[in-house]
């Protein structure tokens, strides 16, 4: 409590009575309210005694507009709350988690198998990063997780790959064969066969008519045209494409028309990575709504669900994302800069040094002819800057040879360290194995073996970064929002300070904890309890500190 509390009586009206009983405790010292509100596991009373406001346990109270019998006047009730309580519980109950918590996926691996794993034992989700992963590497990933996890939530990240969509077809078709059953479906442009493919594989109705569908997306959008259509029944159009090769039966795809697409929906407001730089308090409303009507139109027998993505990174953005309605929340970001994740130690180390005012967009590989962009780190790297050069260049020429000799010698000295010739050659190599098409295209068209050439170095530069090629440091691509300079802050003269002490699942039920006190704080705000948020914010805890909790 802060020193204006008690001048705030005149404004705060009681609800009823407190009676100490056979067993109530009244505690008046300072930092009880403090250690009240901590306890989540402990409910408790406020109270007033001798013009002063008290922290009562045990008893009995009486709510009450008239005073019916002796006792201290109350003010407020503050149940205990468990953590297994936040957001949505069906979600958790659907997932088999114990804390509406997930990982998003973060490519080449940097959500990492060892990320993964140690949430899914902490009973939260992440998403292996396998975006950019060859259909072997990925193999390999479920592999292990499927040896390790028995029972345990995990999924895999499912992207959007229109330049490439042999690769996103043998993905799908990797997890099916592989009873991945769980994905987190990012960077999608729009509804795509495979997409749909995977989500209606197996589905059909059990003896008490229940439609199954034993294969889960979880959709991440920013946009709501995209939203719409992932919280709608599969299109029409496609599932009777699925119907004539035969993938699917007649009976399947009218049972179709009774699911959405996704049942969860994040939120992906301002983040790392592929963002459109959405503020989270317009676009989680909007969401909501959409959802709320479009649960409405169909009649889904299970509801649908809207969590949020992009800002997550202090106790006080968990606490708002719950209390606007979200059934789980997302990190991404922050998850990078812990001691799981696949990424170098430099990397790990730029991002604990990074501010709110560091991150830029720049050009992303995959979609670098649409001009699509991702939010990356700026400080320490020319990244971003360097993107934008090869893409103006890119709008500029029709061809490879057709660049001034100066521009091209640029390049190769300043950007590629290679002759064009010799990375025209590595692309020709990554592509024979990936997907020959590719090439065969580029062959044909002088400006898309432009974009591929280039889309080399955009490709290399997330790779340099996750190995901590210490030569190429100036040219880092490390995906990263906002989000990482609130964390930093928060953590600062703190044990999370140092980055070699950012381990997954404590900063996860640091966040998760941290939240659900400041919801209680706000609980007691609303009563017309004034509380001092300055000296009673939670600050992070150990493992051994949070034992009690979770």
């Amino acid at each position: 409590m802060n020193q204006n509390t008690n001048n705030m009586l005149s404004k705060a009206k009681p609800i009823g009575f407190w009676n100490f009983g056979l067993n109530g405790i009244l505690k008046e010292q300072k930092d009880d309210f403090q250690k009240a509100i901590y306890s989540l596991n402990e409910p408790f009373f406020v109270v007033m005694n001798h013009g002063n406001y008290a922290i009562a346990q045990g008893g009995y109270a009486q709510i009450s507009t008239e005073n019916t019998e002796s006792g201290l006047p109350l003010f407020a009730y503050i149940p205990a709350y468990s953590l297994q309580n936040l957001g949505d519980r069906s979600f958790c109950d659907d997932h088999g988690l114990s804390h509406p918590y997930i990982a998003g996926a973060m490519a080449h691996g940097i959500n990492s198998l060892a990320l993964v794993e140690t949430l899914a034992q902490n009973g939260m989700l992440s998403f292996f990063g396998s975006a950019g992963q060859s259909p072997e590497k990925v193999k390999e990933a479920i592999v292990y997780l499927s040896s390790k996890l028995h029972g345990k939530p995990y999924g895999f990240n499912l992207i959007h790959s229109p330049g490439e969509p042999g690769l996103e077809d043998s993905i799908v078709r990797l997890y099916l064969e592989r009873n991945i059953c769980l994905v987190e479906a990012s960077a999608y442009l729009d509804l795509t066969l495979p997409l749909v493919r995977y989500r209606l594989a197996g589905i059909h109705s059990d003896s008490d008519g229940r439609i199954i569908t034993p294969h889960k997306i979880i959709a991440k959008v920013s946009r709501i045209e995209l939203a719409e259509k992932f919280f709608s029944p599969p299109p029409e159009k496609l599932v009777a494409e699925l119907v004539k090769n035969g993938t699917i039966t007649q009976q399947q795809a009218s049972l179709a028309r009774h699911i959405p697409m996704a049942q969860d929906l994040t939120v992906e407001a301002d983040s790392g990575g592929h963002t459109d730089n959405r503020p989270t308090f317009g676009l989680v409303p909007t969401m909501l709504a959409l959802r709320n009507r479009l649960q409405k139109q169909y009649n889904f027998a299970q509801s649908l669900r809207v969590g949020v993505a992009g800002g997550i990174a202090t106790p006080l953005s968990v606490a708002a994302a719950f209390s606007m309605g979200a059934a789980y929340i997302v990190t991404g970001s922050i998850n990078q800069a812990c001691v799981e994740s696949g990424t170098s130690d430099t990397v790990r180390e730029m991002l604990a040094q990074t501010q709110q005012a560091d991150v830029t967009m720049a050009h992303a590989a995959d979609m670098f002819e649409m001009g699509v962009k991702v939010q990356v780190i700026k400080r320490g790297t020319m990244f971003a800057m360097r993107s934008a050069k090869l893409y103006e260049i890119y709008n500029q020429y029709e061809s490879i040879e057709s660049i001034p000799v100066s521009i091209r010698e640029s390049l190769e000295k300043q950007y590629f360290h290679s002759t064009i010739e010799k990375v025209w050659a590595g692309t020709c190599q990554y592509f024979e194995e990936r997907d020959p098409s590719q090439i065969a295209k580029a062959m044909k068209n002088p400006k898309y073996k432009m974009a591929l050439i280039f889309r080399w170095y955009l490709g290399q530069t997330s790779r340099w970064a996750i190995s901590g090629l210490p030569e190429r440091k100036i040219d880092y691509q490390i995906w990263c929002g906002p989000a990482m300079g609130a964390f930093n802050e928060w953590a600062k003269d703190s044990f999370l300070e140092k980055p070699q002490n950012r381990k997954a699942a404590n900063v996860a039920k640091n966040l998760l904890y941290g939240g659900v006190t400041i919801m209680r704080m706000n609980y007691l705000q609303s009563c017309g309890i004034s509380l001092d948020y300055t000296s009673m914010l939670p600050k992070p805890m150990t493992d051994i500190e949070m034992q009690s909790f979770f």
